[in-house]
């Protein structure tokens, strides 16, 4: 059985436009035992939840959010060694170059995939921020 604290209290922003998969994570992250900010569907609610937690310590971001797209968001991340993924429709042809180095998880997503993925993400930076 999977360990239901994969993420402990940890702060995670979920960026997500679409209701159904934004709850479904959302619930998904929180039984792990995160601390879900959000679930935001617009840029700009993601960048003020961006500002106001200093200890985020990791994201779940659609690349497309009505009309919008998340890569500002992601360069602040990655500026901030703040671990995410994105969680999109896009294939990994359609993101953009600078970001194909990112994990993804192709739409319709598996929350289970998600949530390792970004567990897996944040041990990865851990690890290497103790080198």
């Amino acid at each position: 059985m999977m360990n239901s604290k994969l993420l402990p209290g940890l702060k995670i922003l979920v960026v997500e436009d679409e209701y159904v998969i934004a709850r479904e994570l959302s619930e998904a992250l929180e039984r792990h035992g995160a601390k879900v900010l959000g679930p935001v569907a617009t840029l700009d609610a993601a960048m003020a939840q961006l500002s106001a937690n200093e200890d985020l310590a990791g994201a779940v971001l659609d690349i497309k959010l009505h009309g919008s797209q998340a890569y500002t968001l992601a360069e602040m991340l990655r500026g901030r060694g703040v671990p995410f993924l994105f969680a999109t429709g896009y294939d990994r042809q359609e993101i953009a170059p600078d970001f194909r180095d990112v994990p993804h998880c192709e739409k319709p997503v598996d929350v289970r995939t998600i949530i390792a993925t970004l567990a897996r993400e944040m041990e990865r930076r851990t690890l290497s921020s103790q080198e």
